[in-house]
């Protein structure tokens, strides 16, 4: 594997906290300066990864929450045709 290809994998395989709490850290780290171009470009393309890490651990948790209000809703439906049919 090459290094940005690691890089890549072990970004994913972390939890969001983990993620953002990684990314905070590149964020304070670009904002105070003083590091080289080659340290910093570095720094933004590992926050890139570390950003899409998140959004993926968001947007997966908005589809569960999604999937159980949808559920829920459902059920609720159902439980007024059952109303309904008994009386």
């Amino acid at each position: 594997m090459t290094g940005k290809t690691e890089q890549t994998a072990v970004a994913e395989a972390l939890g969001y906290e983990q993620a953002r709490d990684e990314l905070i850290e590149v964020v304070r780290r670009l904002e105070a300066g003083g590091t080289s171009l080659e340290e910093s470009l570095a720094l933004w393309e590992r926050g890139e990864e570390l950003a899409k890490v998140c959004r993926r651990w968001l947007d997966g948790a908005r589809a569960r929450l999604d999937a159980a209000l949808a559920e829920e809703e459902q059920g609720e439906a159902d439980d007024g045709e059952q109303q309904a049919v008994e009386h």
